[in-house]
């Protein structure tokens, strides 16, 4: 399974067969919270199936979804760094199966293939600065304008179009721009009508480029 994982891309084989014989494989029901934020754990959790998000959350249960990520990413990194509790919590949106390597397992891989810490600060380095991106755009856009960059950055090319292929609803796009529900469906309603992109259950297809404001 580690053989498709970017993080372990390129290790002998006896190394990843190394790393698996001690990683637990397991699997989990959609809408199941994996970690809490404040948890105490030392694990790195590899997405082997399935797709989680990770977000944070108050007393009240607001939440804001800080990213998402599917099979071949990973999360808890930072747990092999520090000690300090988790930063986030992450629940699954799908059914998922994860594999899970121990500190003690990964700092052993990482004595013998330094590479792989290469890997993990480049991660840690793109997720800093895209936590940086939302912040400014918290801070210097308007609604519209977060939508819109959130869309974007979801989405991938297929057949000359932009495809966000997640299954996100409004509920999920409000989280993440920080914005009412009924205030992202009244975005989507206006795009959708003005055929700047088309919304069914399962994507989000950009047809053209969209406004720069609305």
């Amino acid at each position: 399974m580690l053989n498709n994982i970017p993080l372990f891309a390129g290790l002998p084989d006896e190394d990843l067969k190394a790393i698996s014989s001690h990683a637990v494989t397991k699997t989990y029901a959609k809408n199941t919270v994996i970690i809490n934020e404040g948890d105490a754990s030392d694990s790195l959790y590899i997405i082997i199936a399935g797709r989680v998000k990770v977000f944070l959350s108050d007393e009240e249960g607001k939440e804001v979804i800080l990213n998402t990520q599917e099979a071949g990413d990973y999360f808890g990194e930072l747990a092999l760094i520090d000690e300090a509790p988790r930063s986030a919590s992450v629940m699954t949106l799908d059914d998922s199966k994860m594999s899970i390597v121990s500190k003690r397992d990964f700092e052993s891989c990482l004595t013998r293939h330094p590479q792989i810490a290469l890997r993990v600060i480049k991660g840690l380095t793109k997720r800093l600065r895209n936590l940086t991106d939302n912040v400014k755009s918290l801070a210097l856009m308007d609604v519209y304008g977060r939508v819109a960059r959130t869309l974007l950055s979801l989405a991938s090319e297929e057949d000359g179009k932009l495809v966000v292929n997640q299954r996100l609803t409004q509920r999920d796009i409000a989280s993440m721009v920080g914005a009412s529900r009924e205030m992202v469906s009244r975005i989507l309603k206006d795009l959708s009508v003005g055929g700047y992109i088309t919304v069914d259950k399962k994507s989000i297809t950009i047809n053209e480029k969209l406004p720069s404001a609305w």
